[in-house]
């Protein structure tokens, strides 16, 4: 079980602070920025990856931190979090709550490792999920929220990723699992969006691209110019 310590999830939108190494904005000074804007806009959390981010934006902002690590290279494809030392390492850089690969591809009793290492430090687990299945699994090992961030990206979803939301997948958490928190994340990137998030039940919701990736944001209005007048 959870410490009675562990600061709750704020409840409304929480946004992705992230910028991979090829992103312009990469680094923890954009971040922080990025981060300060997002808090002046109404945010109630931020997301973030990398401990140097984590550290710097804890330090920055009053806000909630929640973070994760993201690494490839295991042969189960589980890249978010995927070690018990990636969850000792964001808790001493300040996060609040470990966001982690929930899914079926990792190992039971590895996700019963990290669960319990970060309840042992009193941070909260957002577990990232694909499939109500995971979910199930997720909350017996006791997980503190679900986030709907992997449909659409694992091999069993890839299939139905539309470039939309999945509203369906978050409504089924939110009726499956009442006593926890339901986050909303995974291509939400309009006022549309987030409102149909918490028309569904959702506690929370994750905007990152939409909010913090200039990048994507000007490839998708310049892919909007025709070609010739």
């Amino acid at each position: 079980m959870p410490p009675m310590t562990l600061q709750p999830l704020p409840r409304g939108l929480i946004v992705s602070c992230q910028a991979r190494p090829d992103n312009p904005l990469h680094g923890p000074a954009f971040m922080v920025a990025m981060a300060h804007a997002a808090q002046g806009g109404g945010a109630v959390a931020i997301r973030t990856e990398g401990l140097a981010d984590v550290a710097a934006i804890h330090a920055a902002l009053s806000l909630p931190v929640i973070g994760l690590i993201k690494r490839d290279g295991r042969a189960d494809g589980v890249y978010i979090t995927p070690e018990v030392v990636d969850v000792t390492a964001l808790v001493s850089a300040g996060a609040q709550w470990v966001a982690l690969d929930a899914t079926l591809a990792r190992p039971e009793t590895e996700l019963r490792e990290l669960i319990a290492a970060a309840h042992a430090a009193g941070v909260g687990v957002l577990a990232d999920l694909a499939t109500v299945e995971d979910a199930v699994r997720a909350v017996d090992c006791g997980v503190d929220a679900l986030a709907t961030t992997l449909h659409g990206y694992t091999p069993g979803t890839r299939a139905e990723h539309r470039g939309v939301p999945n509203l369906d997948l978050l409504a089924r958490l939110v009726g499956r699992f009442p006593q926890l928190p339901v986050v909303a994340e995974g291509r939400f990137g309009t006022p549309q969006h987030v409102a149909a998030a918490f028309g569904a039940g959702a506690h929370a919701a994750v905007v990152g691209t939409a909010i913090t990736n200039p990048r994507e944001i000007t490839r998708a209005l310049a892919g909007a110019v025709p070609d010739s007048p």
